[in-house]
């Protein structure tokens, strides 16, 4: 068959390897010069930016992209396990790493925070029980298919929703769980790995801790882009096209079924369509969609807004990934959803590849990667937001590590709402499509494909199941499932 990828974030090219293995003509068609998406980099006077994800687990999905394609993992993709998962920094003074050694960590929390032991292994315990149960059902199928819930293992599953704590939010559950705030703000933060607020989203997103604390998280030896590197000369090797600057403007649908597809004003045929475009993008702007006014009710998640920095000088007090947390965390996700801007206690994210990938910073530099939660787009002074908000983000990182940062970036490029907008065609710039602000979510999340309209698939962290690399990886397999080898 002729399969179209409209997009060629991580989930688009993923599914395009899958079917060309299968013997199927795949062309992918990315509006951009190069392939990934969210997921890319900037080269900026000598240093090197990841843009997108940061954070890397269940590499095993990626290892068996290859062992579905056919092919055996390249030595050029390389990582490693992290020993330090992240480094925290709190208002209060307090400092925490957060080792992958659980005893470690524990050992952390109990000395820093007088957390009672019991709490972080009771609470890591619940987190491995939610993967357990939810994987099957929501990470690795369809939730649209009825046969996929008649599956033995699904409906185990099913038996036991009660315990993935959907009913709570996961800050009310994280309450539940620990006595030290700083703890439960630390785990609350897991809800902006999808773009979500902890006082909303349900407590099932905890299975997060479980990805990262139990299973462990990794770091690529290249940087996060030569996942997308080592996937996209995968999908080369396999046959498949690609067209870059090549902007898809629609999908042809005829008698409830996708025949090809425009770019520019050129029509295309292909006997299936795969989207891995931000969903709220191809449902106002690509087809006339059934659930259009459904679907543009639903809240959108957070953006963000980065300052990548060229940093002529090293801290050695700080890790690969580092949070910098604000003092009212409620608060901050109040102005971020409510009020639709930035709290001026932000919490910061410090990402720093150099740490690991010294090709990354000149010499005695760092490339850091700085980044605060933002709301997308909905006609915000950016330009005065910005300068407020950098100038805000400069001092709590003068505070926290007693410095005068200004004196040290040499170089300087900003991404923001209205950025990753233009380059990703995200709605409002929304990191992850919709939020996952309330108990039912997950099941409101857009499928992977649509009963009225056949041969159209959905991949990418804005359908089902969700952001990040790993469900990014899941969809393109629930797809890949749903399409026979010729």
């Amino acid at each position: 068959m002729k399969i179209a990828v409209i997009g060629s974030g991580i989930g688009g090219i993923a599914t395009a390897c899958r079917l060309a293995a299968k013997g199927h003509e795949v062309t992918v068609f990315e509006k951009n010069a190069s392939p990934g998406g969210k997921m890319s980099e900037i080269n900026l006077e000598g240093y090197r930016f990841d843009t997108g994800p940061s954070l890397f687990t269940l590499p095993e999905l990626v290892e068996d992209l290859y062992t579905a394609s056919g092919e055996t993992v390249p030595s050029a993709f390389a990582y490693h396990k992290l020993e330090v998962l992240c480094k925290y920094f709190y208002n209060s003074g307090e400092n925490l790493v957060a080792w992958s050694d659980q005893k470690k960590f524990t050992n952390e929390c109990v000395q820093k925070l007088g957390e009672d032991p019991s709490n972080i292994s009771k609470y890591l315990k619940k987190a491995s029980l939610i993967y357990k149960i939810t994987a099957d059902i929501f990470l690795f199928n369809s939730l649209h298919k009825a046969k996929n819930l008649l599956k033995f293992s699904v409906l185990k599953s099913l038996l036991q929703v009660n315990k993935i704590r959907f009913y709570k939010t996961m800050h009310g559950d994280n309450i539940d769980n620990f006595k030290s705030p700083l703890l439960i703000q630390l785990f609350d933060r897991y809800a902006t790995y999808n773009g979500s607020n902890p006082y909303k989203a349900p407590a099932t997103l905890n299975v997060i801790a479980h990805l990262e604390n139990n299973l462990g998280a990794y770091f690529p030896a290249q940087g996060m882009y030569s996942i997308v590197k080592n996937i996209y000369e995968l999908a080369l090797k396999k046959g498949v096209t690609f067209n870059f600057n090549s902007l898809v403007t629609s999908i042809d649908i005829k008698n409830k079924k996708a025949v090809g597809i425009k770019v520019g004003d050129k029509a295309l045929a292909f006997d299936k369509i795969i989207s891995d475009s931000d969903i709220n993008y191809v449902v106002n702007n690509l087809m006339d969609h059934p659930h259009k006014k459904r679907f543009n009710r639903l809240e959108p998640s957070s953006s963000a807004l980065v300052f990548y920095w060229g940093v002529n000088k090293e801290f050695p007090e700080l890790d690969l990934h580092n949070i910098l947390f604000g003092g009212d965390y409620k608060e901050e996700f109040n102005k971020l959803f409510q009020e639709k801007t930035i709290f001026n206690d932000p919490t910061v994210y410090i990402f720093v590849s150099s740490k690991l990938v010294k090709n990354d910073a000149p010499a005695n530099c760092e490339n850091w990667f700085v980044m605060v939660n933002a709301p997308s787009n909905s006609k915000e002074n950016w330009d005065e937001l910005i300068r407020t908000t950098r100038q805000n983000i400069i001092n709590k990182i003068n505070k926290s590590l007693h410095t005068n940062i200004e004196d040290y970036i040499e170089h300087e490029k900003i991404a923001s709402p209205l950025t990753i907008e233009q380059n990703t065609l995200s709605k409002g710039g929304a990191l992850y499509g919709n939020s996952s602000n309330s108990m039912f979510s997950a099941f409101l999340r857009h499928p992977n494909f649509l009963n009225s309209v056949k041969n159209l698939y959905f991949v990418g962290g804005s359908v089902h199941p969700g952001g990040g690399i790993p469900l990014c990886l899941a969809s393109a397999k629930i797809v890949d499932n749903e399409i026979p080898a010729k």
